[in-house]
């Protein structure tokens, strides 16, 4: 059975309690069960990965080359998370960055990701959805 990777940066472990009015009411388990129904009719079983140090996510991303694709969230790493990007830039396989809120709409230190540019896509400000959208363009740019 192929596998997805499903990782989330610091704080995300945490949603459902952590400031709902801007990252949702969906809890990161919720998220989870949403990306595995999307992939389950290929037959993809979805491996999640939740850590607090960037140290730790670059460990996850080295595990997982064997993955079919991922979707990132790398949270607040998006903005100075060079050792992720650097482990990102050598997974090989289509990875899609998500973010629960609208990071343009928000501080500017939030406007720039060093991991975008080597992500097949972005989605921002969707919420839960943007994951569930992930999870399709995965199924899209991956051939069955």
């Amino acid at each position: 059975m192929s596998e997805i990777l499903l990782l989330n940066g610091p704080n995300l472990g945490i949603l459902g309690r952590r400031e709902p009015e801007v990252y949702g009411s969906d809890t990161l388990a919720d998220i989870e069960a949403m990306v595995a129904a999307e992939v389950a009719d290929r037959g993809w079983k979805v491996v999640s990965v939740q850590r607090e140090s960037e140290g730790e996510l670059i460990h996850a991303v080295q595990d997982h080359y064997g993955t079919v694709g991922a979707i990132v969230n790398p949270g607040a790493l998006m903005i100075a998370g060079w050792g992720l990007r650097d482990a990102l830039a050598s997974y090989p396989n289509p990875f899609v960055e998500v973010h629960l809120s609208n990071v343009w709409a928000r501080e500017q230190f939030r406007h720039e990701s060093v991991i975008a540019p080597l992500a097949s896509g972005v989605i921002v400000g969707l919420g839960a959805l943007g994951y569930r959208l992930a999870a399709r363009a995965l199924l899209a740019k991956v051939p069955a």
